[in-house]
């Protein structure tokens, strides 16, 4: 296979990122989805060589997404975003159900802590103000 645009399952079906495409202009998915989901799906089928992804089920896509976690370091909501896409592959386009993504190892959300004033900080600020009592 020389081009990854080429790769259709049977002959004479529009190739596969052209049905990722049909289907979803179909549902009227926006079109910076349509981008993205095609983008993800390419970078799956490069990552396993350019293998069709009828051929393969939720040991590649575990694969290609605790890659994206531990190699690529990649923030949790991007490894959703390819995790959100190729389900939309196999689901939507592909029509076959990937089973439980068991051994996923999910990109970490960084930890939020809160910004507040210690009471002295909020005491110095408060004396810096002036003006009518409300």
């Amino acid at each position: 296979m020389d081009r990854l645009e080429d790769m259709a399952p049977v002959r004479g079906q529009p190739r596969l990122l052209d049905q990722v495409r049909n289907v979803i202009r179909r549902l009227h998915y926006s079109i910076r989805t349509e981008h993205a989901y095609v983008d993800w799906i390419r970078r799956f089928i490069l990552f396993h060589g350019k293998r069709h992804p009828a051929e393969m089920r939720a040991p590649e896509v575990e694969a290609f997404l605790t890659h994206l976690a531990v190699q690529g370091k990649v923030a949790s909501s991007t490894q959703n975003q390819a995790l959100n896409a190729i389900v939309f592959l196999y689901r939507q386009v592909l029509q076959q159900e990937l089973g439980w993504l068991e051994g996923l190892e999910r990109a970490k959300k960084p930890a939020r802590l809160p910004v507040v004033f210690t009471r002295e900080e909020a005491r110095a600020v408060l004396a810096h103000l002036d003006g009518i009592d409300g």
